[in-house]
């Protein structure tokens, strides 16, 4: 991985604003400093330029490309799957994560279909062995889907289960209300259907959005009418016993 960048140094703001409705999650602007923010529009931009096929339509029901961030994690965008990163996140949500990573580059050509409303509590499975304390462990496919595991016979593999999401928003240029392209947070499926989102986090260049993954983390990606949406999705995670103890086998 790239030592281009030094977390500290880059850190532009290290304070966000929590909101506890319609669930837990912080949102905070200018996160990078400016240089450093314009590296990873950089790295974004040089990505889906110059590697064919990095960007695929591989997520069902889902109206965007992704590309896997294990695979282009020597640049800039590399601190994003980072040991420090990770333990930066993870105070912030309060968890207590593995280590394990999986992170996206994600983008919505405009006039993206809105998703379906969904909470991320989702198992994610991972080579072994499982990461030491200074370390991460990226997905690994195709030895190891991340979504149902090994792929051959002889890969040994852990499972584990979403416990942080997050959302940092790249490459958008300027945002105003109607543009669309928002993360949709919702109190609960049915709200959804009938009221809408409680809470529209608006897809501004140099920002994030953070929040734990519980059975009531309801959110989805909304319309964007105006112009393409681009974001890094990254998840940690924490243990399937932990997860099963704090709400059930059932909510998995």
């Amino acid at each position: 991985m790239s030592a281009a960048w030094d977390l500290p140094r880059v850190l532009n703001n290290r304070r966000g604003v929590r909101r506890g409705e319609p669930f837990p999650h912080l949102v905070a602007q200018s996160v990078f400093v400016p240089d450093f923010y314009r590296s990873l529009v950089g790295d974004f931009r040089r990505i889906r330029a110059e590697i064919a096929g990095s960007f695929a339509r591989n997520m069902a029901g889902y109206d965007a490309t992704s590309a896997n961030l294990a695979d282009h994690r020597d640049g800039p965008l590399g601190i994003f799957v980072s040991r420090e990163w990770h333990d930066l996140i993870a105070g912030v949500a309060g968890v207590r994560a593995t280590g394990d990573v999986h992170a996206t580059l994600h983008h919505h050509e405009t006039g993206s279909q809105t998703g379906w409303p969904h909470n991320d509590l989702n198992p994610g499975w991972f080579e072994d062995p499982p990461p030491g304390p200074d370390e991460t462990r990226l997905t690994s496919m195709p030895r190891v889907h991340y979504g149902s595991g090994p792929t051959a016979d002889g890969v040994a593999a852990h499972e584990t289960i979403r416990a942080v999401s997050v959302l940092f928003y790249l490459n958008n240029g300027p945002w105003q209300p109607g543009d669309g392209g928002e993360t949709a947070l919702y109190a609960s499926s049915s709200d959804a259907q009938r009221d809408g989102p409680a809470v529209a986090v608006a897809p501004v260049d140099n920002s994030i959005i953070v929040f734990e993954c519980t059975p009531f983390s309801w959110h989805t990606f909304l319309s964007n009418r105006t112009g393409p949406r681009d974001a890094v999705v990254m998840w940690l995670h924490r243990t399937r016993g932990e997860t099963a103890q704090r709400w059930g086998e059932d909510s998995i």
